[in-house]
């Protein structure tokens, strides 16, 4: 196959890349989706769960995505948090409710496997401007005036615009845009698993503060949840080895009659806690997208929200870009999308690690804190309502296909060409 020529690249098929190719589309370019063919098909094995608010629903629905991922995913109606620190001063039980905010559900547990399955599904639609390119990956990034070219494992080469880099944290994309970046580690490690029970979870999500770091349960289908169980590596690499009835025991008494019995613990999966963050989320032709351009802990169901707004403002750049006349992988494109991103994914950054130090901080002026906050969300009605609202979405501007009829908001956009919406009230 000789060279190509497309609008945009995106270079990864998990999650965040589909979703970016899918809104790429919707936006008025042509896209060309690089990734390995275990990816694409969503055939490989994932155990992972991703709890996804409202917003993150809105954009699979606006791609085409939500009809074949809903019947396998749970709606999450409440949110409750229990202190087990085992501290002084223990605070109280808080349970957060979507109604408070008039909302049916703050979202979704999906499955990661259902996920990509659907996104898979409405790209290989024709309407979606979206052409699936199986290869064992991108070897190189040449960065030009006016496009990259990239060259596959293959030999393959392709001509893009711009670079939708959704290649995880080890991004060829980002190296090849000269993106510099800031990483750290934590001392903990997070077991993942689904697992059905004997008592139903009433569509409410429990997480569990502890020393070691937060076990959460997160509804499923049924009589079924799955878990994100924080640990110390040590503790947590003892706790996944252990064998299927050891384990049922163990998470039965971590979460203290909870759910009742356990029953049917799936496949386990342990992934090291660590955190990283981009200088820049777009440059030289590259936009960052996911893990790519940052990488939290799986604490308050953060990380793929952030891929998925970020997925939807880049579009909402392009569409711009192309109404305009511009282009769409330009300095002027990428400067307003890494504007449009910083906020967000640099207060979601703080706030999740400033909640996991304070977990595993030893120093009870920081427990104090801690609890204190807790103590003023469970007593103050106005500002459990504004934490609400912006653990779901941020303030700000809110792009087009994370809202109610985003893809016709943002065809309506295109064709008047306007720029991005205005700030969000």
């Amino acid at each position: 196959m000789g060279r190509t020529r497309h609008t945009a690249a995106v270079v990864g098929g998990g999650p965040a890349g589909l979703a970016a190719a899918l809104a790429l589309g919707r936006a008025g370019a042509d896209v060309v989706l690089a990734a390995p063919p275990h990816r694409v098909g969503g055939k490989a094995p994932d155990t992972r769960t991703a709890a996804l608010f409202a917003g993150s629903i809105e954009l699979l629905k606006n791609v085409g995505a939500w009809d074949a991922i809903a019947p396998h995913s749970a709606p999450i109606a409440a949110i409750r948090i229990i202190d087990d620190t085992g501290a002084l001063l223990r605070a109280p039980e808080v349970v957060f409710t979507a109604s408070e905010v008039g909302r049916d559900a703050f979202g979704w547990n999906v499955p990661n496997g259902a996920l990509v399955s659907g996104l898979t599904a409405a790209a290989a639609q024709a309407e979606s401007r979206v052409r699936l390119h199986e290869t064992a990956g991108i070897s190189r990034i040449d960065i030009g005036r006016d496009a990259a070219t990239l060259t596959s494992a293959e030999g393959q080469t392709f001509d893009a615009r711009l670079v939708a880099g959704a290649d995880g944290r080890n991004s060829i994309c980002r190296a090849a845009a000269g993106i510099a970046t800031r990483t750290w580690r934590y001392e903990q490690a997070a077991i993942v698993a689904s697992f059905r029970h004997t008592r139903p979870h009433r569509s409410v999500s429990t997480e569990f503060h502890r020393p070691s770091g937060p076990l959460t349960t997160v509804p499923l289908p049924g009589l079924a949840s799955s878990i994100v169980w924080v640990e110390r590596p040590d503790a947590a690499q003892r706790l996944a080895g252990l064998d299927d009835a050891a384990f049922r025991a163990a998470l039965e008494e971590r979460l203290q009659g909870l759910l009742g019995t356990i029953e049917d613990v799936g496949p386990r999966a342990i992934f090291p806690l660590s955190g990283l963050t981009a200088e820049a989320f777009g440059a030289n032709r590259v936009a960052l997208v996911g893990e790519a351009g940052h990488v939290i802990p799986p604490i308050g169901a953060q990380g793929l929200n952030l891929g998925l707004r970020d997925a939807a403002t880049l579009a909402d750049c392009v569409a711009s870009a192309l109404a305009e006349g511009g282009d769409p992988g330009g300095a002027t494109t990428l400067e307003t999308y890494s504007r449009r991103r910083r906020g967000d994914v640099t207060s979601r950054i703080g706030t999740v690690d400033l909640l996991n130090r304070s977990l595993i901080s030893g120093l009870f002026p920081v427990h104090l804190a801690r609890g204190l906050g807790i103590v003023a969300l469970h007593a103050l009605g106005p500002l459990r309502r504004f934490a609400i609202r912006e653990g779901l979405q941020p303030s700000g501007e809110l792009a087009d296909l994370l809202q109610p009829d985003g893809a016709q908001r943002m065809r309506e956009r295109m064709q008047a060409g306007a720029s991005p919406p205005p700030a969000a009230s």
